[in-house]
């Protein structure tokens, strides 16, 4: 993780959040969102959201955590972090998910 000499106000922080999600937000396409994934992010950076993204649904479906790593050779760290994000955190993963699923049973 990047350190900073002194650390930014939180006002900063916040502003600069909601300055990156407002630009997810613009695009419309997922090659738009991959592109700028891929610009934004280092490959190791692409490599750690795409497992953390990947176990999302498994965790949902109630699939154990080694099972889990088994399918998908996240480590286990990793997995239970992203369960921790899903009891605990902002509730972003069951939005996408949510969004996900009304996409596709909409087609």
């Amino acid at each position: 993780m990047k350190q900073r000499p002194q650390p930014l106000p939180e006002r900063t922080i916040e502003t600069d959040l909601e300055r990156l999600a407002r630009a997810f937000a613009a695009l419309d396409k997922p090659a738009e969102v991959r592109a700028f994934l891929e610009d934004l992010c280092t490959p190791a950076e692409l490599e750690a959201l795409s497992d953390r993204w990947k176990v999302v649904p498994l965790l949902r479906a109630g699939v154990p955590y080694r099972e889990i790593h088994e399918r998908t050779l996240v480590s286990v760290t990793t997995i239970g972090r992203v369960a921790r994000t899903l009891e605990r955190g902002a509730g972003g993963y069951d939005a996408a998910l949510r969004r996900l699923h009304r996409r596709v049973a909409a087609h």
